[in-house]
């Protein structure tokens, strides 16, 4: 099995779809907890529907994908928060009609404008659920990945305070002076780039479960937001490591697989809580 990795990572392919898996997995544990804390969790879900529409659009009128997913990714972002903060279409509501109607809309644009493709099925498949191989990557997605992960990388690092503030107490944070509003719609504007360079690899419907389950991981043994944020990178990191090396060496998909890993992480973590929590109660009290 050692040979056969060895001979996996002496092709310079491997190691290109590695780190873009690697800094798609660090970019969504880096945004994961504001988002899970905040209750925006399900906003990655939402814009990775607009991101499958947007990119059938761009299938059907032959354009790069990057340039049409991402733009369009973003404005989803910054209409989803307005409609969750300020519409009376709140919520879940405002999540599940935009991105029930972009899923709908972008199959139906496959079907009635394939550009040229005669797997249509297989196109949206692809779309939805990542690529079949981990290699599946040209040059251009590459640097693209690269240039997107590090300024969100960039964006979380240069503007971690304001992150830590309007995460637990927006309220004080503007009375503060913070501009949470802002704040909020780049948090889901980069939440939008991250689902745009992972949904090649991992695929529109599964980016959401690489932003969930390392922070919920984290938050069952870790408390404090720091200690939180560098556990869901580990976790992140290793998960998307194992699971992108199994996905080789089974031959399976590598958004699913990565993904399995990460559940059974989580398994793991909820064990470790529920049996501290067993050791607590189980303990004799002081008199």
């Amino acid at each position: 099995m050692l040979q056969l990795i060895a001979m996996y990572f002496s092709q310079p392919f491997v190691w290109f779809a590695m780190i873009v898996l690697v800094l798609v997995s660090l970019c969504a544990a880096l945004l994961g907890t504001s988002l899970v804390l905040k209750r925006f969790s399900m906003i990655g879900d939402g814009l990775s529907h607009v991101a499958f529409g947007a990119t059938s659009i761009a299938a059907a009128t032959s354009l790069a994908p990057m340039a049409v997913t991402t733009p369009v990714t973003v404005v989803a972002a910054v209409l989803l928060l307005r409609l969750n903060n300020n519409s009376k279409i709140k919520g879940d509501s405002a999540i599940a009609m935009i991105s029930s109607g972009a899923l709908a809309l972008g199959y139906l644009v496959l079907n009635l404008f394939p550009g040229g493709s005669s797997n249509i099925s297989g196109d949206a498949c692809t779309t939805l659920f990542g690529s079949a191989s981990i290699l599946g990557l040209t040059k251009t997605d590459v640097a693209t990945c690269i240039i997107l992960a590090f300024a969100v990388i960039f964006f979380f690092i240069f503007f971690y305070n304001k992150i830590f503030a309007i995460t637990f107490d927006e309220s004080f944070a503007s009375a503060t002076g913070t501009k949470a509003e802002i704040y909020n719609s780049l948090l889901a504007m980069t939440t939008g780039v991250v689902i745009v360079i992972a949904m090649k690899m991992v695929g529109a419907l599964l980016i959401s479960a690489l932003i969930i389950f390392p922070a919920l991981s984290s938050m069952r043994v870790f408390k404090s937001f720091r200690s939180v944020i560098i556990s869901s990178v580990c976790i992140s990191l290793f998960c998307s490591v194992v699971g992108g090396i199994s996905s080789m060496l089974a031959g399976t998909p590598v958004g699913p697989t990565v993904v399995a890993f990460n559940i059974a992480v989580f398994i793991i973590f909820w064990a470790i809580d529920c049996f501290k929590g067993a050791r607590k109660s189980s303990a004799p009290e002081k008199a």
